[in-house]
């Protein structure tokens, strides 16, 4: 009868000491052994024995590893992506024979500080998915709990010189079917490595009670100390016995005052430092409190990931994520799906972000087979599920940025769950608990949902939970994921928010998710699913961040950080009022500055600062502007307000924007007339002024001495990862549908053309192959000697059901015209569904620069409600004037191609410029996993008439 080896065990491991709390450092000695270690990778687990482990093994033909590192991400094997679906057959606990096992060696000296008394911890910060350690050939024991900490003491086993950690690595064990969070899977020792010294009277574990209350302005201070000793608040003028208690005036913390206190904790052996913040987390009133007051979270979801180290991140890093949070208005992180580095809290702390600390526990692999055997609800597992909630909530206790304990995610239910929820309770009853997974919100204290679309989001808001138990209607409601970042969007981020700032049960949500998981690959770019030969993959769906992977901002991110931006202005340009309203939760205005800026035609005439009250907390003032320093009414103009800091902080300069809007004063003017020529037609030519046509396809060919392609209706888009919509939502994907109708191949035909005394009228009829469907288009060109005026009337024929992706013209010019000059809304791109961030005025970048890098490829780059556009080649060019406003994109490659590419490289430049001038188009959703576009963003194919103005354009310098 075989026994299973200790990775197939359900437990969670030997040998590993009770979790502590986590502190950054203290006079205490410490060795990092990170650095390069020597590696086997082999195919099984059984593949080699154990000789490694003892002291005199020869390894100096082994492979060199950094660690911490994944071996795969270093040229041993590769990574692979799943979503949902485990990579290996689900029989729990048992794992596959083919089990890559990666064999550890680390030599290294102890320094004199520890061979002083006392004890010496050797302590793994992450190690996936499983651990079997020896330390000078005696075994320490094995773990499991992949983003956990484990700690061995070690002292007696130490030597002054040339001692050997041996650490043997499993790629898969027990521990994975409890780590099927959406990611790539990628073993290794991901996280440091220290030698710790304990002297005599050194802490143990400590737990820092600072609850605040609203009411008196006062703060409690209690420690809890393993090791007794005292704690020392200079600031406060306390010096406290641990155990005992403080009541004294204090200033609270909160994510957008973010007040620590500079404490020591001071035992009989060591000092250790803390930073203290007084807050107090409360549900009441089926409300989430901090403070006495409701928050309301504008967050992310945050996996942990770099595009060349993986789950590797140093502190630099983490630090450019918060400060890229902080800079775009976020305030929150849930820490999808597992406990982040220890440091990441403490920056949070530091610079002020809510945080829900989820624990290392998702087994979503198990809906694929209806739940049988699903860990949390098998009491086998449950010891493991309580050593992975005790090991996150003892090592985190004493952040104050940790608002909300998150049992997991997508486990479905359980009594594992359950059980997890009480211990957490009993632990520390002074944070509520959180879990989507579990609609009855037995073990929860607030409901949370994925993805319910705005329609839903405002029934609960409304408390209209029909489909629930009457005591979930009493709960907070949050979305603890939303907005589904997946290439071009998310759209519909707007209407979100307005509900979450109209109901007051709806406490906001968090984005999935923060990055795009695109690893650096030297022919792709960045890879995703399927880039590294797995036989089963999930694709580019690992690619939903509101950063690319290297950490540029997307255009999603900036139009979130425009939807929660914490002041809104509203008012009449024309009557010069202004309506300020202060949606912090907490802050006054006294931290920002104000100032205005009146445009005219797109440029800035005139400037200065507003003087703005402190006002409180969703507190509003009007404002009266002063009159328009330009009074033009042939000229469209517009105020522009601002907020910016105020003061340097920590995250960004003064000066630095935080919220914006604009006030339109004068309308854009009605366009001036094109006319007045006839056409006039040579053989198989037809000119009309600067404009020549080919008489057999009724298309422009030369305008100006510019040879030009079209312009010609135009219908089809790259598809979006949205676009392309979720298996579980057949309605939302459009792309699908569009290619089945057959959008994507439009046949043009020539019905009809006309030479008038004024015009010269072109009737053709576009519609796909094997469709009764058409769209009969009447293209009218009129012009006056100097310019063309081009008059495009559309109207659908049969029965369309589908909205189109685009409705405009396609047109193509040489592709030395590559810089690209407009008046409308800008910088970045908009569709009509994330156009917020767009703000209007006058813009020019290289056509280059006016693409988005998706890591897939897919529509991407329009700009919204343009005025006029230029493209030139530094000498001469084309302007195109919009009559109505229209959308505006430029590229060096067709939609097709475009379509056709998998990655970035995929794209090669052609030697056209391919302008897209666009009456409409269709909105963006979320549909890749969420709600689709809402039908006021839907462009449906009805009737429309739209036309643009053209004309040659000599460059001034």
């Amino acid at each position: 009868m075989s026994t299973a080896p200790w990775y197939e065990e359900p437990s969670p491991g030997t040998g590993s000491l009770e979790p502590r709390a986590w502190f950054a450092a203290s006079e205490a000695a410490r060795l990092s052994l990170d650095g390069t270690w020597r590696f086997r990778l082999s195919p099984r687990a059984d593949s080699e024995d154990t000789s490694f482990a003892a002291p005199g093994y020869d390894a100096s033909g082994w492979a060199e590893l950094a660690v911490p590192g994944h071996w795969v991400l270093q040229g041993h094997g590769s990574p692979a992506y799943t979503n949902v679906r485990y990579p290996f057959p689900v029989d729990p606990p048992r794992v596959p024979t083919g089990n890559p096992t990666g064999d550890h060696l680390r030599t290294f000296d102890v320094p004199d500080a520890m061979s002083a008394d006392g004890e010496v911890l050797l302590r793994f910060d992450g190690v996936e998915s499983c651990a079997r350690v020896w330390l000078n050939g005696t075994e320490l024991g094995t773990f499991m709990g992949s983003r956990l900490p484990h700690e061995f003491e070690v002292g007696a086993l130490l030597r002054p010189r040339g001692n050997v950690l041996a650490v043997r690595v499993h790629q898969w064990s027990a521990g994975s079917y409890l780590e099927d969070q959406d990611q790539w899977w990628m073993p290794g020792i991901f996280r440091e490595v220290t030698l710790l010294h304990r002297p005599p009277g050194a802490a143990g574990d400590f737990f820092v009670h600072s609850p605040y209350d609203h009411r008196t302005g006062r703060g409690t201070l209690r420690v809890e100390s393993a090791v007794p000793g005292r704690v020392l608040v200079p600031e406060l003028g306390l010096d406290l016995a641990t155990g005992e208690s403080a009541l004294i005036p204090v200033e609270p913390w909160t994510a957008e005052t973010p007040r620590l206190y500079t404490a020591e904790l001071v035992t009989p052996g060591e000092r250790v430092p803390l930073r203290i913040g007084f807050r107090t987390v409360v549900v009441e009133d089926g409300l989430l409190k901090v403070n006495g007051r409701r928050i309301l979270f504008r967050g992310v979801n945050r996996h942990e990931f770099h595009p060349e180290t993986g789950r590797t991140l140093g502190l630099a890093t983490m630090r450019e994520d918060l400060v890229l949070m902080k800079r775009h208005n976020i305030n929150a992180v849930r820490t999808s799906h597992y406990p982040p580095h220890p440091a990441f809290l403490e920056l949070c702390d530091e610079l002020g972000l809510w945080v829900i600390d989820e624990c290392d526990l998702e087994t979503h692999g198990f809906e694929e087979v209806g739940w049988r055997g699903n860990p949390v609800d098998d009491p086998r597992w449950t010891p493991a599920l309580l050593d992975r909630a005790a090991r996150m909530v003892e090592r985190d206790k004493n952040h104050p940025s940790v608002v909300l304990w998150s049992l997991g995610n997508e486990c479905g239910t359980g009594q594992g769950l359950s059980a997890m929820a009480d211990w957490i309770r009993d632990r520390d009853p002074s944070r509520p608990i959180h879990y989507e997974g579990d609609r009855s919100c037995r073990d929860t204290d607030v409901y949370s949902r994925m993805y319910a679309s705005q329609e839903e989001t405002a029934r609960f808001g409304r408390h209209e939970d029909t489909d629930g138990p009457g005591e979930r209607d009493r709960l907070p409601f949050i979305l603890c994921e939303y907005g589904h970042a997946m290439g071009n969007g998310p759209g519909g981020l707007t209407e979100y928010q307005d509900l979450f700032e109209t109901y007051e049960r709806c406490q906001g949500g968090f984005v999935w998710e923060w990055i795009d998981h695109g690893l650096a690959h030297p022919e792709l770019g960045h890879a995703y699913g399927g880039d590294f030969g797995e036989e089963l993959h999930d694709g580019n769906f690992v690619c939903d961040g509101l950063l690319f992977p290297d950490r540029t901002p997307s255009p999603g991110l900036v139009e979130y950080k425009k939807v929660i931006e914490p002041v809104r202005f509203a008012g009449d340009g024309t009557a010069g009022t202004l309506h300020i309203t202060n949606c912090h939760d907490f802050s006054g205005l006294s931290h920002l500055a104000f100032d205005w800026s009146y445009e005219v035609e797109g440029k800035a005439v005139a400037s200065g600062p507003l003087a703005v009250p402190d006002l409180a907390p969703g507190r509003s003032v009007e404002l009266k502007l002063d009159p328009p320093p330009v009074a033009d009414a042939s000229r469209e103009a517009y105020w522009t307000v601002r907020a910016v800091l105020a003061h340097d902080t920590p995250w960004a300069p003064r000066g630095y924007g935080v919220a914006w809007s604009q006030l339109p004063v004068v309308p854009r003017p009605a366009s001036a007339p094109v006319a007045g020529i006839a056409p006039v037609r040579e053989g198989h030519r037809v000119t009309l002024g600067p404009a020549a046509f080919d008489c057999r396809t009724g298309l422009l060919t030369d305008l100006g001495g510019i040879p030009v392609e079209g312009p010609r209706l135009d219908v089809w888009r790259a598809p979006t990862d949205n676009d392309a919509g979720a298996s579980w939502a057949p309605e939302e994907q459009y792309a699908r549908r569009w290619r089945e109708l057959g959008l994507d191949r439009m046949q043009h035909r020539l019905d009809d053309m006309e030479l008038t005394d004024s015009h010269f009228v072109v009737c053709s009829r576009v519609a796909p192959a094997a469709s009764d469907l058409a769209l009969r288009v009447k293209y009218i060109w009129s012009g006056d000697g100097e310019r063309v005026r081009l008059t495009v009337s559309v109207a659908p024929e049969g029965t369309w059901t589908l909205p189109l992706p685009r409705l405009g013209v396609r047109m193509g010019l040489p592709g030395a015209y590559g810089q690209a000059q407009w008046f409308g809304a800008g910088p970045g791109e908009a569709y009509p569904d994330t156009r917020r961030a767009a703000r209007v005025g006058r813009w020019s970048m290289p056509v280059d620069a006016m693409q988005t890098p998706y890591v897939r490829p897919q529509e991407n780059g329009a700009r919204a409600e343009v005025r006029w556009a230029e493209l030139h080649d530094g000498q001469r060019g084309l302007r195109i004037e919009g009559d109505p406003e229209f959308w505006f994109t430029a590229r060096r490659w067709t939609s097709e191609e475009l379509a056709a590419a998998r990655h970035r490289p995929d794209l090669v430049p052609g030697d056209r410029v391919w302008l897209n001038l666009d009456h409409g188009m269709h909105g963006i959703g979320s549909a890749s996993c969420g709600p689709g576009v809402l039908t006021e963003y839907q462009l449906r194919a009805d009737e429309a008439v739209f036309g643009f103005v053209f004309g040659p354009l000599a460059v001034t310098r």
